[in-house]
């Protein structure tokens, strides 16, 4: 029986001043997994994750979130859709002029009509769940960086989206800061039923979290499986991203 697809991407072609970055791009996304896109730099993976969140319009092949195409969709049907992905930036992405708690409860200010107690209850909650609560009233620059990137987390989560979209969310991180991210991500897909499509070049993220690995290359889909699976791939370019791996740890997987 074929699985549920949360995102279904086909043929998906793209150029720019007359440079062809994506061909026939083709993979999907099931429900309540972590799917990663890899590739080196200029591989078309950021230019995927943009057409995902619709902010590049398709000029050849069909995506579909959440069962819809979002090629036929109106200008409301894509605020709609809007309202069911939440993005996870690299930066973090926060306001610096507004406090932790302002910036979490944006998305509800601009997309609800809840009175502002609520809001406020929603955010000290969704702080609460990224182990940030004693920071609704202080500024972005007063958080030290994993700090903000869980804060970023709980704006991108405020909405309770299925689906969320990450952008090297570990980027800078150190690895123990790492791996407090990436387990916390875990925990939030598990509590809050989400589906995750992220992009990261960080190995240990990799091997924590990921469910299914799309590799790109020269704007190609070379490999599309489970970490097991690259990890024993005969796709030259996976097989050298994945070296720096020692046999112990191929071995535990």
């Amino acid at each position: 029986m074929e699985k549920e697809k949360i995102i279904e991407v086909k043929n998906l072609g793209a150029s720019f001043d007359g440079f062809n970055v994506l061909s026939d791009v083709t993979f999907n996304a099931h429900p309540g997994e972590v799917t990663i896109i890899l590739g080196s730099s200029g591989c078309g993976k950021s230019t995927v994750l943009r057409h995902l969140l619709g902010l590049y319009p398709i000029q050849k092949g069909h995506i579909s979130v959440l069962g819809k195409d979002i090629s036929q969709f109106t200008e409301q049907e894509q605020k709609q859709l809007y309202l069911q992905m939440g993005v996870f930036y690299q930066n973090g992405a926060l306001l610096n002029s507004m406090t932790v708690g302002d910036n979490v409860a944006l998305p509800l200010k601009q997309h609800t009509f809840l009175p502002d107690n609520l809001i406020e209850d929603i955010v000290f909650m969704k702080l609460g769940l990224v182990n940030l609560e004693d920071a609704y009233h202080r500024y972005p620059s007063e958080l030290s960086g994993g700090m903000l990137k869980r804060a970023a987390l709980a704006r991108a989560i405020v909405m309770d989206p299925p689906l969320l979209f990450c952008d090297e969310p570990g980027a800078g991180l150190d690895p123990i800061s790492l791996e407090s991210l990436d387990n916390l991500i875990l925990n939030l897909k598990e509590q809050l039923g989400m589906t995750i499509l992220m992009v990261t070049h960080e190995v240990s993220s990799i091997l924590r979290i990921a469910n299914k690995i799309v590799y790109l290359d020269h704007g190609q889909v070379v490999f599309e499986g489970s970490v097991r699976d690259a990890l024993s791939s005969d796709v030259e370019q996976v097989k050298q991203f994945f070296s720096v791996i020692n046999e112990g740890q191929k071995l535990n997987l």
